[in-house]
């Protein structure tokens, strides 16, 4: 694996959307083609070579390809965006969108990272080292399809409103999060390792939410079923078992009526 290393040196005065960093955009290229491509300051067309110094030459394809991305990038947006594989680090705090509707591959962000990061995510892994902000894994604004799989881990904590019509995939929170969880989610598994807040599973349809820590608020539609044992992420506990939100449409399968489940740790 070929390794690229772009480094901030002229911050952009306004946000910097750089959705051309990624390993299938940098496949086959030279360092000196990688800093012609092009990227967005506002409504100005502009290039990476402009804001980032680029050393080392891509893979032949986005398999073969790692970009490592240092400095400062928090006014930086789209890294990795629809990348479908091989690897992308970055080093320090990074804006929005940050593995936005990714494929394949892996994403390291050593940092924070803001909102909607891996929104409408497909596949592979993003793990954040740090926080991640609103809207995590979730759907684009307007739009029904939200993360449909993968994995994205943070080691942190999470803002609210994540998992947003999720479909598919799995979402692990290490910390706490924020308000509104998996509202309209129809699939996936969201893992929440610290405490939630309130609307927790909200128009649920189906899919798994668990969680180990308090909830400040269950929500009126969820109905107590059962406490079972179960080994989630590598630690086994007793939880108990809710169905719901009894309130939403259910589809029925085998003559069953499938609803969304909720975890919480005893």
């Amino acid at each position: 694996m070929e390794t690229v290393t772009v480094t901030m040196k002229t911050q952009p005065v306004l946000f910097l959307e750089a959705d051309n960093i990624s390993p299938d955009a940098f496949a086959g290229k030279t360092a000196a083609d990688i800093a012609s491509l092009h990227a967005y300051e506002g409504r100005e067309q502009t290039t990476l070579g402009k804001y980032f110094d680029v050393s080392g030459d891509a893979g032949a394809t986005a398999a073969d390809t790692r970009i490592v991305v240092k400095g400062d990038v928090s006014r930086v947006k789209y890294i990795g965006m629809k990348m479908s594989a091989g690897e992308v680090v970055i080093e320090k705090d990074a804006d929005m969108y940050v593995g936005a509707w990714m494929q394949g591959g892996k994403l390291i962000a050593k940092g924070s990272v803001d909102a909607f990061a891996g929104i409408g995510m497909k596949g592979g892994e993003l793990l954040i080292e740090g926080n991640a902000g609103n809207y995590l894994g979730a759907a684009y604004r307007g739009d029904w399809r939200g993360m449909q799989g993968g994995l994205i881990r943070v080691k942190g904590n999470a803002g609210s409103d994540i998992a947003y019509f999720m479909n598919g995939g799995t979402i692990i929170v290490e910390g706490d999060v924020d308000v509104h969880v998996a509202t309209h989610a129809e699939g996936g598994r969201v893992i929440i390792k610290g405490n939630a807040k309130s609307k927790v599973g909200g128009q649920m349809v189906e899919g798994e939410i668990v969680v180990f820590g308090g909830i400040d608020v269950m929500m009126p539609g969820f109905k107590f079923v059962k406490d079972e044992e179960l080994e989630i992420d590598g630690t086994t506990a007793k939880f108990s078992l809710f169905h719901g939100d009894l309130g939403e449409r259910h589809p029925k399968r085998k003559g069953q009526i499938v609803y969304g489940k909720l975890y919480q740790k005893i």
